[in-house]
């Protein structure tokens, strides 16, 4: 026994050894242009931000639901409905080796708060629209009020938006005072600095970014001494790179590819059902689509079983409403909202007074995985029930464009609550509403407030139910599926996505990587 023992600490110790010169290649099909937590809300951002940058309060990621646990934050304490302290650490350092001080929590909040930036200003209204004033009651102790009542403090506490940067790091990057102070936001979301295990020692926006280990870290040492991501938008190229060994890992593999990498010995296949729905949204501002028969019409004509299987192989998860299992107590899978039904969408069309011309339908060509072949795919069935659709392929974002119709987008689950996915989208100051693709009656603003405010779990119940229910009469989007997100590597990286993270973290902290 006693043998035994000795063998394996001295695995676990060659492990470690060669853990710690570890190094990794991973190709993504997109890249960020900046990196900045507060501004960021997209799919490809949140490949960046976990290994270099921390919250007030961490999570376990392993799981679903929230287990919160301390991180820069010690301890926290909500003092009353409105009132939340926390205490942070003492101990933590950026990259360029300060320490964060209460001043820093307090500078990550209020530019958002204050909306420095149009770009904070739409995280402000998705994430923290309650929030009054962030400020320093000590050196180490900072208190969040709200106007509102606020239940989900810790959870927003931990999100990504929140990720602590540097007051002093920041607002001095443009070194000229007589610049306005937007201008270092600017600045910094080209030259981004955290507090993670993982440091940005290189970044070309839309490129490449490099990681490398930081030694000061307040936590667990980082598993790898560097890493990189870099954009390769080609499939086939990702897909040849990763055969070839030029790279270690790569993201977005479709189900009709994970054969080619399963055949080679070399390497793996790993995945998971995503926290996000592939949607549709329609414009209901634009004069052809404010007829919601008409948006109805188009929903129902669209078999989203059928697009599970053929572009997923039945691995994705066909929703019978905006709702996720991850919601606990909130998970509501017996509201049907969303139809099949091509005879339903032919009457609805000619009860709509629908004049025969093309809805537009706007798509990328690669940012979403199968995104092009699902709106091929729809616009057979669009046709199906007499409706003819103008495809524009396009890499420009268009969900703003008064002249867009309809187009395929994606709505992640940024924490495990109806307001953390549902609500940073469709909610009154959601980004589809303030995006002006979508205007609400004032009774659905109250229906949301009641919702998003209560502390009743069966007053959220019901709100949410008749949220639902409205969203079935005025069809502003459909959605499509959560897709099942693939990722090829060589055999000898032990690496997965993680249940608690939101989409397409690459997470690359101790505990979640090992390399044999």
């Amino acid at each position: 026994m006693h043998k035994k023992l000795l063998l394996s600490l001295a695995a676990a110790l060659l492990a470690s050894t060669a853990a710690a010169g570890a190094e990794l290649e991973v190709a993504t099909a997109n890249l960020s242009a900046y990196i900045d937590p507060g501004r960021d809300h997209s799919n490809v951002g949140s490949q960046n931000y976990v290994n270099a940058f921390d919250p007030l309060i961490a999570k376990d990621y392993t799981k679903p639901g929230a287990e919160f646990s301390p991180a820069i934050a010690t301890s926290w304490n909500q003092v009353s409905p409105t009132v939340f302290e926390v205490t942070i650490r003492e101990d933590v350092k950026f990259h360029d080796g300060s320490l964060v001080t209460a001043a820093d929590v307090v500078f990550t909040y209020q530019r958002i708060i204050d909306a420095a930036t149009p770009e904070y200003g739409s995280i402000k209204k998705q994430f923290f629209n309650n929030f009054e004033k962030v400020e320093a009651v000590d050196a180490t102790t900072v208190r969040f009020t709200t106007f509102k009542p606020e239940p989900l403090f810790e959870t927003l506490l931990n999100a990504q938006q929140g990720y602590i940067v540097s007051k002093a790091y920041v607002t001095g990057l443009s070194g000229d005072p007589a610049v306005a102070e937007v201008s270092d936001y600017e600045v910094f979301a080209l030259k981004p600095m955290g507090t993670g295990p993982y440091k940005i020692t290189a970044f070309q926006p839309g490129e490449t970014i490099v990681y490398e280990r930081f030694d000061d870290y307040f936590g667990d040492k980082a598993p790898l001494e560097k890493f990189e991501l870099r954009r390769i938008p080609e499939l086939a190229t990702r897909l040849t790179a990763l055969a070839n060994g030029e790279v270690d890992l790569i993201t977005n593999v479709p189900p009709d590819q994970l054969a080619t990498i399963e055949g080679n010995p070399a390497l793996k296949v790993e995945g998971a059902v995503t926290p996000l729905f592939h949607i549709i949204f329609f414009n209901t501002q634009n004069p052809k689509m404010a007829n919601p028969k008409l948006r109805q019409a188009l929903s129902m004509a669209v078999d989203r079983n059928l697009l599970n299987e053929a572009l997923w192989l039945g691995k994705a998860v066909v929703p019978p409403n905006h709702t996720y299992p991850q919601y606990g107590e909130l998970y509501m899978p017996e509201l049907e909202i969303f139809e099949y039904s091509p005879e339903k969408a032919k009457a609805l069309l000619a009860e709509a007074g629908y004049d025969g011309s093309p809805i537009r339908f706007d798509t990328d060509p690669v940012y979403y995985t199968n995104g092009l072949l699902a709106a091929q795919a729809i616009k057979e069935m669009w046709g199906a029930v007499g409706v003819p659709m103008d495809l524009n392929v396009n890499t420009k974002w268009t969900g703003d464009d008064a002249d867009m119709e309809a187009r395929n987008w994606s709505n992640p689950m940024y924490f495990a609550d109806p307001a953390g996915s549902f609500g940073t989208m469709w909610s009154p100051t959601g980004a589809r509403v303030t995006g002006g693709t979508w205007k609400p009656s004032e009774a659905y603003t109250e229906m949301w407030e009641r919702f998003r405010y209560s502390t009743d779990i069966a007053t959220r119940k019901a709100a949410y139910a008749e949220i639902m229910a409205y969203v079935k009469e005025e069809a502003p989007f459909l959605v499509l599926y959560q897709p099942y997100e693939s990722y090829g590597l060589r055999k000898d990286v032990s690496w997965m996505p993680l249940a608690g993270h939101i989409p397409y973290v690459l997470d690359f902290r101790a505990g979640s990587i090992t390399i044999e």
